[in-house]
């Protein structure tokens, strides 16, 4: 069939600019036809054409897309367990690329790598993409941490390894990493950090070899486990001899020199405001009404930058570090203990250099004047938030410490004005979640013993408030300044992404008349607030923070759409966020040193920097504290198998769905698990639909399940739904205690002190599914 090439020509453009776009007839018709590109006949023949040729694909009524095959992209490749894996593309809305096992050219989880797409997805019948990887472009895995095995004499003479270690990685647990001679000398059972050397070819599709770099520790040893997570995801926990050396010659006082050119606010009766185990006090806090009715607001940080200066060793290790990691028995801190403890902690009675942003603020929560500038003070008192909390309740007769009966009414009246703050946040349309919050207490031996939640107060929030508000104003001074700067950014989230939320609201009867192109925060306010107290609100919530962006930070002051805020950085932590301490040494250089364009381009050439490596840390410390806390309530489960628990679902997928206890921990009911009923998947609605009874399984839906599995190893647990008339199962195949133990091996921008929870970090799957997925 002949066909006419300039017609072929722009109707396949058509398609190419759109990848993903599903077209009708009509559309490209009139597409054509506004460029006079020839008859309606013309393009259904080449319609056909394209299709023919497999350059395109269509449902049968009509829509066409772009179809896939034979084209060539990269991406990072995903393993699985069982040898196949998927490709995930740097385009967050393409979907992954399905990679059978005997096209993953050896690739390990993590490499990027060039994928030949062999056959296109379908977006009608729901298939994804196949694909076979042409070429490992770059080694994503370079070290791992595993358990070491030795070797016999005779093993070693002939092999010339001194022994394997087997990785806790589930992706990367089939691979025997063979040990040179020329490594440290590991003891058997000991954990170890490994740096390979060689990967999996066509000759050892099953091993790789590597020398050992770091030894943990045996794996029976308390706080072994944790050490070992730590290490896996390269978490810097040894300083420099350098940088102990500037700590070490760092006063451990402020001296008279350094007071000469700051403001003197030690008679103002600023406070820390904490949590009962906090060491390190980055931020003080005072209030006072003004005569014209008006609140004197000072918010008083730590000025970390005067000490930690730039390109010194601990500016170095700080920067390598990007933020300290909160574990369940530890920090790992950002700075030594010496400073982050010592002279730049706010501690009560001590002289302290600050950097101030004081505010003053009209009574409906207007910041009418500010100033930003270097002061010395001295914190009146450590407070916190449970004594605080006390303080704010009308029904508490506890006596307290006198420091909290003589500031009794400075702390209502912040109470008054966070208030007042929290309502001018809201309607401008901040989205806020409320959720309780999770402690794993564990004993001296890092054993878990409790899960304890813990519910936000007052003082918590009021905190809160006030670093918000002192960020933004911090970001808005610079902003109007025009100079380089760094600010804490959350972009307005993708069209499609709210297009998808919305019409997933709408199964709901949510009718919403927002335009997904151009949402706005309010608009997603007013989505929360219609389901508050619904059994709807945490689908919905859940959902809607799918199609969220992630926060991060930015040389560019792109908005923060979480909080509504047109600007906002983060200055208020400096002892634990390199982020701050930058913020920290811009505002000095431009006040100390002017506007000049020198000192603006000694800035700008380095914070794209800066702010990827922030940004990369944050999610490095969220990853390690996630990973902790899953290792030690998985532990805290373990010797409960059998016991039934009320629970909820909090997401479902393709293979089954995830639940979550009161105490926050989760765990999975696979689709296997779910025998009454064959069980379809709703993609869209997020349900579980049984063909043969109509049972619907939904997020949110309250269930009571049995414990069948716990997996230390793999931070896994394993339910079913309890069912009383199933005979009693036996658990006992999960080995004796003892071999139990054996197999063991932000602070984000809404929550505490300016950080916001990972609600607003994109949850592109649910928290835990990587354990789970394909």
């Amino acid at each position: 069939m002949a066909q006419n090439e300039n017609i072929l020509a722009n109707v396949l453009e058509i398609f190419r600019h759109n990848p993903k776009k599903q077209y009708q007839v009509e559309q490209i018709d009139r597409m054509l036809r506004r460029d006079r590109l020839g008859s309606f006949s013309d393009m259904v023949k080449a319609l056909s054409y394209l299709e023919q040729e497999k350059k395109i694909i269509t449902d049968g009524n009509g829509r066409y897309q772009l179809a896939e095959e034979n084209t060539e992209v990269e991406g990072t490749f995903k393993a699985n367990s069982k040898g196949f894996g998927f490709v995930k593309l740097e385009d967050e809305d393409a979907d992954d690329i399905f990679i059978a096992r005997d096209y993953t050219a050896y690739a390990v989880d993590g490499d990027r790598v060039k994928v030949k797409i062999t056959a296109g997805g379908n977006p009608w019948n729901g298939k994804g993409p196949e694909g076979q990887v042409e070429e490992i472009l770059e080694r994503g895995t370079k070290t791992l941490v595993g358990e070491f095995h030795s070797m016999t004499d005779a093993q070693i003479k002939t092999s010339h390894f001194i022994g394997y270690v087997l990785s806790s990685n589930k992706k990367l647990a089939n691979y025997r990493v063979y040990i040179s001679q020329d490594s440290l000398r590991p003891q058997k059972q000991d954990i170890v950090k490994v740096s390979l050397a060689n990967y999996p070819d066509k000759d050892n599709p099953d091993s790789m070899t590597g020398v050992v770099t770091n030894i943990i520790g045996n794996k029976n040893l308390p706080g072994v486990d944790i050490m070992a997570i730590v290490s896996e995801h390269d978490v810097r926990t040894e300083w420099s001899e350098d940088a102990l050396e500037q700590s070490n010659a760092i006063p451990d006082h402020v001296t008279e020199a350094e007071m000469a050119d700051r403001e003197d606010i030690r008679d103002q009766p600023a406070v820390t405001i904490d949590g009962d185990d906090s060491k390190d006090f980055d931020d003080a806090v005072v209030l006072w009404k003004l005569p014209n009715g008006n609140y004197h607001l000072g918010v008083h940080i730590a000025d970390v930058a005067h000490y930690v200066t730039e390109n010194s060793p601990l500016d170095k290790e700080a920067f390598t570090r990007g933020n300290s990691t909160y574990l369940v028995d530890r920090v790992i801190p950002m700075l030594p203990f010496r400073l982050s403890n010592g002279i730049c902690s706010l501690n009560e009675g001590q002289d302290r250099l600050v950097l101030s942003c004081e505010m003053e603020i009209s009574p409906e929560g207007k910041r009418v004047n500010y100033r930003i500038h270097p002061s010395v003070m001295r914190s009146h008192g450590r407070m916190t938030y449970n004594n605080v909390n006390k303080v704010l309740d009308p029904e508490n007769h506890e006596d307290l410490e006198d420091k909290y009966v003589k500031l009794a009414p400075m702390l209502q009246d912040m109470a008054e004005l966070h208030n007042v703050l929290y309502q001018q946040r809201h309607r401008r349309g901040a989205i806020d979640f409320e959720e309780p919050e999770a402690k794993i207490i564990v004993d001296d031996q890092g054993k878990p013993t409790d899960i304890v939640l813990h519910d936000r107060g007052i003082a918590e929030k009021m905190i809160e408030s006030f670093m918000l508000m002192a960020n933004e104003t911090v970001a808005e001074d610079f902003y109007r300044k025009h100079v380089p700067f760094l600010y804490r950014v959350h972009e307005t989230p993708d069209g499609e992404r709210i297009k998808g939320f919305f019409e997933f609201c709408s199964a709901f009867g949510l009718h919403i008349t927002a335009d997904p192109n151009h949402v706005k925060p309010i608009d997603l306010q007013k989505v929360v607030a219609k389901t508050t107290d619904t059994p709807e609100e945490a689908v919905v919530q859940m959902m809607m923070l799918r199609s969220l962006k992630q926060a991060h930070y930015s040389e560019e002051p792109l908005g923060h759409f979480g909080l509504a805020a047109k600007f906002y950085t983060h200055f208020t932590s400096p002892i634990r966020r390199y982020s701050d301490l930058m913020v920290h040494r811009m505002i000095h250089a431009y006040s100390e040193k002017g506007i000049n364009q020198k000192v603006q381009d000694h800035f700008a050439s380095y914070l794209p920097e800066v702010a990827d490596q922030t940004s990369t840390q944050e999610r490095v410390s969220v990853d390690t504290e996630r990973e902790v806390n899953d290792l030690k309530m998985t532990e805290f489960m373990a010797d409960k198998v059998g016991e039934h628990f009320d629970a909820v679902v909090s997401s479902v997928t393709s293979f089954g769905m995830f639940i979550q206890l009161p105490n926050t921990v989760e765990g999975l009911i696979h689709i296997s698990n779910l025998t009454d009923d064959f069980y379809s998947y709703n993609e869209k609605s997020m349900t579980l639909t049984g063909r043969g009874t109509h049972k619907q399984f939904h997020v949110g839906m309250p269930l009571k399940v049995t414990l069948t599995n716990a997996n230390v190893e793999q931070h896994q647990l394993d339910f079913e739904i309890y069912d009383p008339n199933a005979p009693k199962r036996s658990h006992n195949n999960r080995g004796t205690k003892n071999e139990r133990r054996g197999n063991r091996g932000f602070r984000n921008d809404h929550a505490h002190k300016g950080h916001y929870r990972n609600n607003f970090q994109k949850n592109g799957n649910h928290p835990h599914l990587s354990r789970y997925k394909h």
